[in-house]
């Protein structure tokens, strides 16, 4: 087996342009990141991979920018395995695909049971892909072979995986719900800043009262801020079970905490005045956070639609089997065929009257692809006037 290169210098990189063009068809890509290990979600590595070409491995820090790679072939079809993980990292870097076949998407329009790579190049091509090094530091360098080797075959084998999974949505009349569900993934926007990041510290729901939440804010927030200054995961700095255990403990001195047998990770000791100085703004501050965050205008959950809004939780009850019926013809996960979150505010906040069409509209506001509003508004609409006509929900327990 020859040993697999990477390019980490502008005459290599211009060299693999040209070996690129003089390629035909799709072009495969995919990064390695360091999750876990740096607090940047970009990438350490880019393969990419087209018939007549073969696969390069590129250095993507040491390359810095792809503006030349994204000009050459950003108008042809880029295939991608769980394109909206790469597409941030890839667009960091300049690269913007315009054209787009996710082979994790089609898998899953196509019912396929499991649809991470290694499941999905096996039942499609029946090749055996490990994925020992899918959690590695690809910040390292240099790179182990044993690592290329392995970041290779993820693209090296995309391609083919991408035409047996065409031949399928052929084959299942799902040629066109694939197009534009990868248009929709290709346009969609970033997620919104999360409101309140600190209170999806884990294991913070079991602390209470205000003055304890403004300690883990504090916390939360200086330890966030020196593992973007440090590159580094915050939890590899202090374990988010030893936050928690200073929130509970409440230590009243610096010793104290530096006594807490609780307080670990490798910057618990050597930033102890950091972890002290946050904790005493916590127990000191004026404003402190509510118990729970405010829901504003959202949704509520839908334990709490009975009590609340008995009409709506009548209509999210009739309207669920309706649409799990639905993806169970079509073959595929009620997640792919309309999102669980639109269908509730759809119920929530129901257009008048509850026709195909009034329903389609909002559904399609929500962010419905057209094929889904085709084939869901109809049955959701039936399903609302049936609650209606009821005056009381169908018995089903909420998942």
């Amino acid at each position: 087996m020859t040993d697999r290169h990477v390019i980490d210098t502008r005459t290599e990189y211009d060299s693999s342009l040209r070996e690129i063009a003089a390629g035909s068809g799709p072009v495969a890509v995919d990064t390695e990141r360091a999750s876990g290990y740096r607090y940047s979600q970009k990438a350490y590595l880019i393969q990419v991979f087209r018939r007549g070409a073969g696969v390069f491995l590129f250095d993507a820090p040491a390359i810095g920018c792809f503006d030349d790679l994204n000009e050459l072939i950003g108008g042809e079809e880029w295939v991608l395995h769980a394109a909206s993980q790469d597409l941030p990292c890839l667009r960091e870097v300049g690269i913007d695909p315009r054209v787009l076949f996710d082979t994790e998407l089609a898998a899953r329009l196509l019912g396929m049971p499991k649809v991470g790579l290694g499941a999905v190049v096996e039942d499609s091509l029946g090749v055996h892909l490990a994925k020992e090094h899918s959690a590695a530091d690809w910040s390292t360098r240099p790179l182990p072979q044993s690592w290329l080797e392995y970041a290779a075959l993820d693209v090296e084998l995309l391609i083919d995986v991408r035409d047996e999974l065409e031949q399928r949505l052929v084959e299942q009349r799902k040629t066109r719900i694939a197009r534009e569900e990868f248009e929709a993934e290709l346009n969609a926007e970033p997620k919104p800043p999360r409101a309140d990041p600190w209170r999806k510290l884990s294991g913070i729901h079991s602390s209470r009262g205000s003055r304890h939440l403004a300690v883990a804010k504090e916390l939360w927030e200086s330890r966030d801020a020196l593992a973007q200054e440090t590159d580094t995961a915050p939890g590899r700095l202090v374990p988010d079970r030893s936050l928690v255990a200073v929130v509970k403990a409440t230590p009243r001195t610096k010793e104290a905490l530096a006594g807490m047998r609780e307080f670990s990770g490798r910057a618990s000791r050597t930033e102890l005045d950091r972890w002290w100085a946050a904790i005493e703004r916590g127990l000191t501050t004026t404003d402190l956070p509510e118990a729970r965050r405010s829901t504003g205008d959202h949704v509520p959950p839908p334990r709490a639609w009975a009590d609340r809004a008995p009409e709506a939780d009548a209509r999210l009850k009739r309207a669920k089997p309706a649409v799990a019926e639905i993806a169970d013809a079509l073959g595929m996960p009620i997640e792919n065929l309309l999102k669980p979150s639109i269908l509730r505010g759809v119920a929530w906040n129901p257009p008048a009257p509850h026709t195909a069409d009034q329903i389609g509209a909002a559904l399609r506001d929500a962010g419905a692809r057209p094929w889904q509003c085709e084939a869901t508004a109809q049955s959701i609409a039936r399903a609302f006037v049936e609650a209606a006509q009821s005056g009381a929900p169908e018995p089903e327990s909420e998942s």
